[in-house]
């Protein structure tokens, strides 16, 4: 995956009617470790990472690459939107455009967060690359990655085996 070439970065922050759309700071360190600590939201992304080696890979100030944002409720991180484009995709379908990832503690699951900041997230795209397609790749046993997918209007490209498990790759025309 390699940042978004041609992007003006970093936005002003985007607000929706919830949520706050930023670029990490200093202060979401703690849940970033948290988030990919966490069993619950990594049971369809190859298992959590350990804490202690989190605590000693993750910069005390994470990383603000064009495409990764915080998601901010009421002034405290709950997730994370990130778009990259998918370099060396091992699907021909997603190889060059951009791939939407997510990521939200379990406590912000079930209240809309996730559609929410991805549609704030894949507005913010539209404009920024007009045209642009945009895919999602998700584990087919993921029933909530895959209604948000459906949500935000991907549409099934193909299902495939990776990570022993099958894998659902969607895409989502360009916003004209």
């Amino acid at each position: 995956m390699d940042d978004l070439e041609g992007v003006v970065w970093p936005p002003e922050p985007i607000r929706t009617e919830r949520l706050v759309l930023r670029v990490p700071e200093a202060r979401d360190r703690a849940t970033f470790i948290d988030l990919h600590a966490s069993p619950e939201v990594h049971t369809y992304l190859g298992g959590a990472r350990a804490r202690d080696e989190l605590e000693r890979l993750v910069p005390e100030e994470p990383e603000g690459w064009p495409g990764n944002f915080v998601v901010e409720l009421d002034g405290a991180m709950i997730g994370q939107v990130l778009l990259r484009r998918a370099t060396g995709h091992q699907r021909p379908a997603a190889d060059g455009k951009a791939d939407l990832g997510y990521l939200f503690l379990p406590q912000a699951w079930g209240r809309g967060y996730a559609t929410e900041a991805c549609t704030a997230a894949l507005d913010w795209l539209a404009g920024e690359l007009p045209g642009e397609p945009v895919v999602l790749t998700t584990q087919s046993a993921n029933l909530g990655s895959m209604r948000l997918a459906e949500k935000l209007g991907f549409v099934e490209v193909e299902r495939f085996e990776a990570w022993d498990a099958e894998q659902w790759l969607g895409m989502r025309a360009p916003v004209r």
